[in-house]
Parts: C-alpha cells; sequence; structure tokens
C-alpha cells in the first residue's frame, strides 16, 4: 500500500507561484506513474497533469499547460507540481494519485489506485 502526502499548498495572489509536493512512503515509487487532479468548489475533480515513472514523458492539461512543471526525485520519493502565474480560477483542493508501471499518461481519475488527501491552494484576486 503507497501511502501519499501532498504538501505547499497555500494562499497566493494571482500572478503568483506554487510549488506542490508528493511524498510517497514506498521506495519503489520511481515505479509510479503519478498524476496530479484537481477539485474546485462545486465542480468535479479533473485532471492537471501527469508525469510517467521515468519523468520523460509528463501531459499537461489545457488550464494548465505553458504554466505548470512537473518533475520528480525518485531518490527521495517525491513528484512536484510547479505553477506559475496562478489564476483564482486555480483554486481548489489539489491530490496526487499513484498506479504502478504504466507507458501510458492516463488521465482519468479511475485509473489510479492511491491517492493523498489533498492540499488547498486559493488564489485571490
Amino acid at each position: 500500500q503507497v501511502q501519499l502526502v501532498e504538501s505547499g499548498g497555500g494562499l497566493v495572489q494571482a500572478g503568483g507561484s506554487l510549488t506542490l509536493s508528493c511524498a510517497a512512503s514506498d521506495r519503489t515509487f520511481g515505479n509510479y506513474a503519478v498524476a496530479w487532479f484537481r477539485r474546485a468548489p462545486g465542480k468535479e475533480r479533473e485532471i492537471v497533469a501527469v508525469i510517467r515513472s521515468s519523468g520523460i514523458s509528463t501531459y499537461y492539461a489545457d488550464s494548465m499547460k505553458g504554466r505548470s512543471t512537473l518533475s520528480r526525485d525518485n531518490a527521495k520519493n517525491t513528484v512536484y507540481l510547479q505553477m506559475n502565474s496562478l489564476k483564482p480560477e486555480d483554486t481548489a483542493v489539489y491530490y496526487c494519485a499513484a498506479r504502478a508501471g504504466s507507458v501510458t499518461l492516463y488521465t482519468r481519475e479511475d485509473r489510479y489506485d492511491y491517492w493523498g488527501q489533498g492540499t488547498q491552494v486559493t488564489v485571490s484576486s
């Protein structure tokens, strides 16, 4: 059972930046694809970005493309989501999710087996 813990959320002004972290309890975390999802108030959870286990391939939702960067440090069992030029509409609870060894960048939440508890990101105007 992989445990995921998100951190790095908080309150930021529009135009600001945040870097979210997703730390895993499993030393084999390097074998997992990791995705970030978010749920805004009153909306369904949606995909933000995905990174393959190798870290070579990534996917970004159109809403975050050009404003975010995914990276991972498998030695630290951690994935990072750097978000720039944040907008009030980015306000949401951000979740990381993982699935073992995948060559496909899945964007559906039902493809992921492990989830963190989420971290709140609030962007003020």
